[in-house]
């Protein structure tokens, strides 16, 4: 946006006070009142982003606004007004003069705050709660940095971008569905952890209770690198008492913020009220003012051996830098951050380092350059996300050395835009790269060391080299159960893509056997609906099918579609896919009415969510072919292929193999309908394509030399048609004559 923008004829933009993945926070003068406030602006989406996440994105940013409009409290910020200017949406809100809690601690050396301000912190936060706890509002984010101290000493909620409302948690729960981080690990109650239990307003009172932990020792009640221990720790471990880190902490305060710590919300205090009136000092108790507060940095707690060796993330009041600093005249009214963990759990995590840079500012422009990579990569927009790591990569290997683990960390997401771009051969290469500086920085069994290992094992299986894919995946498996256990979220994924693998490899028994193992195992750890759960239960499905138990699979798929309705939402990505798995299972039941019925629903949502010309939705339209030619309809199932192989030819080009399939399909068509020397034409133009793209060996050629050779006998060109049956034999058995 230029600086000097208006938006409405009203909003005149003036300069950036934040900035985050999804969009800005500007200083911005109210011309129609004279008065100063702070903009908040979702970036326009392009046609790359996906627009599952995209809608998601919109519909959010829409109900922050709605939510926060409808509180009118001292200590929530206020909105003025919300609305969309050429097709930027944006959110306007009093300006805020003051800083964040997690500010604050950094200001102090994150040394704790004197212990009479976090007892008024806490009282202000606890009547704010209430209020918004009243109206049926769960903030569900509750951490340091969306918490504000004025210069007045107020202190304000802010930034409600994944409240709920009591009343729509159904269309809540398809809003955080969508791979989004919800929450920060730091401040996240354990109902919020597992999945499949109810998040209410007794979720915010935990929330606050790692807030006032942490404000007042310095550090959070659980406090490590790796995110899931940080997780495991809210979900399993008792914290220690306040007391242990700072002595000077009054008994009622620490009382009042352990029994906010409490796992069971049963346990916790019923309503922030109830927390309010528990924070005012008893008769006879000194003030909080009257003790003094130490000076040194709080210690860090104990951690448990499982914990240890454990690596990765940070928590709201890291000393790393940030994108753009506020200016010291104002604060802002909500953090935009995008997180990293939220794209996939092996994905590399900061490691300390062990003496400190003299590069401290151009290490923090590149850090804000590689998080704003990763913003891309969860967009889908691989290319540009490539771009971004390549050059932090250059800069990170000349400032840092190449096994640095910060540019080890830049060149593996290069190999992972490298895998989503279609270019295995190049991300092959650069995770063995990666893996081999992994290991010579940071050890075999490093939990990163094993990422880059694991990301190599998959790239294989990408190539068509499951043999070397399952020797790899075989390895890291062992050592993942050696240093995390058997039950940890990475181990679990490793040994899902094991099974996934050994599928590919033509063991569907043994597939099918440890995929259930992990679907069981993933339900135990992180809920019966987590999507890591579902994704292992739909291939358990897939196993069923390939083993001819289509009833079983049939019956599975619908199980995998319920869930995912109620985590992710209907129209999530996917739940439609394993809504097309149910229609192959309707097709090969011989359901055919049925099936067809299925897809036309199945086509239908997904051209209102993605359009006519997405490939998901070509392949649903496919299925309605398909099942036309079963129901004997085949000049309808011919205009269908037909059409779908003209769509596909143009958005995937005419040697993509979905064309080739929707190509074929007209071949089939024709010959049914007694059309074979046009189908011989068609079954040539695939069978070549095949050849050219696949190698003249490959099964789908040689599938499709086989076609062409039925059509010749069709045609009665019996000679032709054994010439080519015995070409294909001699290609299958490896022969040249």
């Amino acid at each position: 946006m230029a600086e000097t923008r208006l938006i409405q004829g009203r909003y005149r933009l003036l300069d950036v006070i934040g900035r985050g993945g999804m969009g800005e926070v500007w200083r911005a003068q109210d011309e129609a009142l004279g008065r100063n406030v702070a903009v908040k602006c979702l970036k326009p989406m392009t046609p790359h982003h996906d627009t599952a996440v995209t809608g998601v994105l919109r519909e959010r940013f829409r109900r922050e606004a709605r939510v926060a409009a409808a509180l009118q409290h001292r200590g929530v910020t206020v909105v003025h007004d919300f609305g969309e200017d050429d097709g930027v949406l944006f959110l306007v809100m009093e300006l805020l003069d003051g800083r964040n809690l997690s500010q604050l601690l950094e200001d102090n050396a994150n040394h704790p705050l004197p212990v009479a301000e976090v007892v008024d912190i806490a009282v202000q936060v606890a009547g704010a709660l209430a209020y918004t706890h009243d109206r049926g509002v769960v903030h569900r984010d509750l951490k340091p940095a969306n918490i504000m101290r004025l210069t007045d000493g107020t202190v304000k909620i802010c930034d409600f971008g994944i409240a709920r409302l009591g009343h729509i948690a159904t269309t809540s729960s398809r809003l955080t569905g969508t791979g989004i981080a919800m929450g920060t690990p730091h401040y996240m109650s354990p109902e919020q952890i597992g999945g499949g239990r109810t998040v209410d307003h007794r979720s915010d009172l935990y929330s606050l209770g790692c807030v006032l932990y942490e404000i007042a020792t310095g550090v959070p009640p659980f406090d490590d690198e790796d995110a899931w221990a940080v997780l495991v720790g809210h979900r399993d471990t008792v914290p220690q008492p306040l007391r242990v880190h700072r002595p000077q902490i009054p008994d009622y305060f620490q009382s009042a913020v352990l029994d906010l710590l409490a796992k069971s919300p049963e346990d916790r205090p019923a309503h922030a009220r109830d927390l309010g009136r528990r924070l005012t000092p008893p008769i006879g108790e000194p003030t909080p003012a009257a003790a003094p507060d130490d000076a040194g940095p709080a210690p860090l707690p104990a951690w448990p051996v499982w914990g240890r060796r454990m690596t990765g993330g940070h928590r709201a009041t890291a000393t790393g830098p940030r994108p753009l600093p506020p200016d010291p005249a104002a604060g802002l009214t909500g953090e935009w951050t995008t997180g990293t963990a939220a794209r996939r759990a092996v994905a590399p995590r900061p490691v300390r380092r062990e003496r400190p840079t003299p590069f401290p500012e151009a290490l923090a422009v590149l850090a804000s350059r590689h998080s704003a990579g990763l913003s891309l990569g969860r967009l889908g927009r691989w290319e540009e996300a490539g771009e971004v790591h390549r050059s932090v990569a250059a800069e990170r290997e000349h400032t840092l050395g190449p096994d640095h683990p910060d540019t080890l960390a830049s060149r593996y997401e290069v190999a992972f835009t490298l895998s989503r771009t279609g270019r295995a051969e190049d991300a092959l290469r650069a995770f063995q790269q990666v893996a081999d500086g992994r290991e010579r920085a940071l050890g075999a069994d490093h939990p990163d060391t094993l990422a880059a290992r694991q990301e190599t094992a998959y790239v294989l299986g990408q190539l068509g080299r499951h043999l070397e894919a399952h020797d790899g995946y075989t390895v890291v498996l062992a050592a993942r159960e050696r240093v995390l256990g058997a039950d940890h979220p990475d181990t679990l994924r490793c040994r899902h893509n094991l099974a996934f693998n050994l599928n590919r490899l033509g063991r569907v028994e043994d597939s099918f056997r440890m995929a259930g193992e992990v679907a069981a195992a993933r339900a135990r750890v992180l809920g019966a609906d987590h999507p890591d759960t579902l994704v292992s239960r739909y291939e358990v499905a897939y196993a069923l099918g390939q083993l001819g138990r289509w009833p079983e699979a049939l019956a599975a798929y619908r199980e995998v579609v319920a869930a995912r309705e109620r985590a992710l939402g209907a129209d999530h990505p996917d739940t439609l896919a394993a809504r097309y798995e149910v229609g192959i299972g309707l097709g090969r039941l011989g359901h055919g009415s049925e099936a067809l019925d299925h897809y036309r629903d199945l086509a239908a949502d997904r051209t209102r969510i993605s359009g006519p010309d997405d490939p998901e939705t070509l392949r649903a339209r496919h299925g309605i072919g398909v099942n036309l030619g079963r129901l004997a309809r085949w000049p309808e199932a011919l205009d269908q292929a037909r059409d779908i192989t003209a769509r596909r030819e143009r958005v995937l080009g005419p040697d993509h193999p979905d064309t080739l399939v929707s190509r074929r399909e007209i071949a089939v068509a024709l010959g049914w309908l007694g059309h074979w020397q046009e189908a011989l034409t068609a079954y040539t133009t695939v069978a070549e394509a095949r050849a050219r793209v696949l190698g003249a060996a490959h099964p789908d050629a040689l599938a499709s030399r086989n076609d062409e050779a039925h059509c010749l006998e069709q045609l009665g060109r019996h000679d032709e048609a054994m010439a080519l049956y015995r070409r294909a034999a001699s290609l299958r058995d490896g022969r040249t004559g």
